[in-house]
C-alpha cells in the first residue's frame, strides 16, 4: 500500500489516532476534515491529503463544520522533533509570527527568512504566514463562539492586522461570516465576558490518564503562583501565568474516568478549562502553554504500543494507559524550580514575585522573572542560571534547540546532570530523556521519559 492508501484506510475506518496528522479534503464540496469525520466516506478519486490545515486552507478547501479539523490536537511530530520543521511549529503554536513577523521566527531559528519558508513549505504544503493564519482562525472562531466581546475586539485579540483581514479570512476557513459563526452556537453558550473567562475544551487524542498528572501538579504547586483544590478524579488546577500581552488566570478540570479501573481514565475528549486575560491577544499563548503542561498534544497509541512490548513495562501500561509527561507552563519559572525545589521556590514567590493587580482566592503572585531574579539573587547556581536565562546565554523557549540548550546549562555553576535532564524533560519538553544513572535502555526510545514517569507512579502506589 502506498501512504495515501494508508491515509485513505484510516479516514475510511474513521481512526481518530490519525487525528492531527494529516486532513483530507474532498474536491467534489470543497471541504477538509480530520481522518475520524463521521460523514460518508468519499470516494478514493475525489480524496486531497494535506499534512496541515493551513496547507488545506491554501488549497481554496473550508474546514468542515461537523468534525472541526481545526479543533483537533496537534501533531505529535511537533513537539517530539528537535528539527527546524519541529522548532518552528513550536514557535509558530506560542504566537510568535503574530508578534515578532516572519523575521522574528527565523531570528529564534538560527536561519534566515526564506530557508524557513522553504523548509516549512517543503514538508508542510504552508509557509509560516499561511500556519499562523490558519491558527488565528481558529481562535477567532473560539472567541466568537465562547465570548460576548466584540467581533472587532475579537479580530485584533486573535492576531489578525486589520478588522478586513479578519473578515476575509473567517469567510475563506469556514465559508460564513463572524456573525453567521457566532450565530451558529446557542445564546446561552456566549455569556462568557474577560471577566468570566473563556471557556474551553483542550482536545487530547486517546486515553489520557489525568490521575497522575493532577497528582505531579499537586505535588508540585507552588504556593501564590499554584493551586490544586477538590476531591480525586474531580480536582481542578488553576495557576496565574506571565504573558506576552499581560497576565493570565488558568483553570483545569481533572475528570474522573472509569470507576471500575484503579486509576482515573477517559478515553478520547478533552479537558475542560478556562481562562481569564488581561488582554485576549494572549488567548492562543496561553492555550499552547497549557497543551505543553497537560502533554495534551502527545501520540498516547504511539507511546504505549512501545513501552507495552517491554515485559518490565507492559503491566505498567496497561494500568495506566495513556499516561502523560506533562511539560511546563512556563519553561524558566520550572528550570529555577528544578534546581531550588518547591520551598524555595515558594519564599521567592514570597520575596520577588509580581503581586497581581486582583488576587483570585490564593493566587496572588507571578513567578519572578529571571532578570529580578539576576538582581536580588546574584550569588551561588541560582544567581547564574537566572542571569543565564534573563540575557539569553539559555534558552528554553518552544523553538529552543535542546542540545544546544543542555551543553549552556551544564556550563554553568552548580547544575548537575539530574538537574539538567529534569529541566530538558519538562522545561523543553524532550520525550525522550534518561537521567544519569537510571535503568533505562535503548529499546525504550524515543518515549523514555514516559517510561520513567511509568516507573515513577508504579513506586507511589
Amino acid at each position: 500500500m502506498t501512504d495515501q492508501d494508508t491515509r485513505y484506510e484510516a479516514v475510511r475506518s474513521r481512526d481518530a489516532r490519525f487525528d492531527g496528522a494529516f486532513f483530507f479534503a474532498v474536491a467534489t464540496t470543497g471541504i477538509y476534515c480530520r481522518p475520524s469525520c463521521p460523514a460518508v466516506t468519499p470516494k478514493r478519486h475525489n480524496v486531497r491529503f494535506f499534512a496541515t490545515a493551513a496547507a488545506a486552507q491554501g488549497a481554496g478547501f473550508r474546514a468542515c463544520r461537523r468534525c472541526r479539523p481545526d479543533a483537533v490536537p496537534g501533531s505529535a511530530d511537533w513537539n517530539a522533533r528537535a528539527d527546524v520543521v519541529g522548532r518552528a511549529m513550536r514557535l509558530i503554536g506560542d504566537g510568535i509570527v503574530d508578534r515578532e513577523g516572519v523575521a522574528g521566527l527565523a531570528d529564534r531559528l538560527g536561519y534566515s527568512a526564506r530557508q524557513v519558508q522553504r523548509q516549512l513549505t517543503a514538508e508542510l504544503g504552508a509557509g509560516p504566514v499561511a500556519l499562523a493564519r490558519a491558527q488565528r482562525a481558529h481562535t477567532a472562531r473560539v472567541l466568537l463562539q465562547t465570548t460576548g466581546l466584540p467581533v472587532t475586539e475579537i479580530a485584533f485579540a486573535s492576531g489578525f492586522a486589520s478588522v478586513r483581514q479578519f473578515n476575509d479570512t473567517v469567510r475563506a476557513v469556514y465559508a460564513t461570516t463572524p456573525s453567521g459563526l457566532r450565530a451558529a452556537v446557542r445564546a446561552q453558550r456566549r455569556t462568557a465576558t474577560p471577566a468570566a473567562g473563556i471557556p474551553l475544551r483542550l482536545a487530547h487524542r486517546g486515553s489520557y490518564h489525568a490521575q497522575t498528572v493532577f497528582d505531579l501538579l499537586q505535588r508540585e504547586a507552588v504556593a501564590g503562583v499554584e493551586e490544586v483544590s477538590g476531591p480525586p478524579g474531580r480536582r481542578t488546577y488553576r495557576r496565574t501565568l506571565r504573558l506576552p500581552y499581560g497576565t493570565g488566570i488558568v483553570a483545569v478540570d481533572e475528570r474522573a474516568g472509569n470507576q471500575d479501573r484503579a486509576c482515573a481514565v477517559h478515553p478520547g475528549g478533552w479537558l475542560d478549562a478556562r481562562l481569564h486575560l488581561t488582554d485576549p491577544r494572549d488567548l492562543t499563548t496561553a492555550v499552547q502553554r497549557l497543551r505543553r503542561l497537560f502533554d495534551l498534544d502527545a501520540d498516547p497509541y504511539a507511546v504505549d504500543e512501545r513501552l507495552g512490548a517491554d515485559p518490565r513495562l507492559a503491566p505498567l501500561v496497561d494500568a495506566r494507559p495513556g499516561l502523560r509527561a506533562p511539560g511546563a507552563a512556563d519553561p524558566e519559572e520550572h528550570a529555577v524550580r528544578a534546581l531550588v525545589g518547591r520551598a524555595r521556590a515558594e519564599r521567592l514567590v514570597r520575596a520577588y514575585g509580581k503581586a497581581l493587580d486582583a488576587p483570585c482566592g490564593t493566587l496572588t503572585h507571578l513567578f519572578p522573572e529571571p532578570a529580578v531574579l539576576a538582581q536580588s539573587e546574584p550569588d551561588g547556581p541560582l544567581g547564574a542560571l537566572a542571569a543565564a536565562l534573563a540575557d539569553g546565554a539559555v534558552r528554553l523557549d518552544p523553538g529552543a534547540d535542546r542540545d544546544d540548550a543542555q551543553a549552556a546549562l551544564l556550563a554553568l555553576p552548580g547544575l548537575d546532570e539530574r538537574t539538567v535532564a529534569a529541566i530538558r524533560a519538562r522545561s523543553l519538553g524532550d520525550p525522550d530523556v534518561a537521567p544519569p544513572g537510571a535503568d533505562v535502555p535503548d529499546t525504550w526510545r524515543p518515549w523514555r521519559t514516559y517510561a520513567l514517569h511509568h516507573l515513577r507512579a508504579a513506586e507511589e502506589r
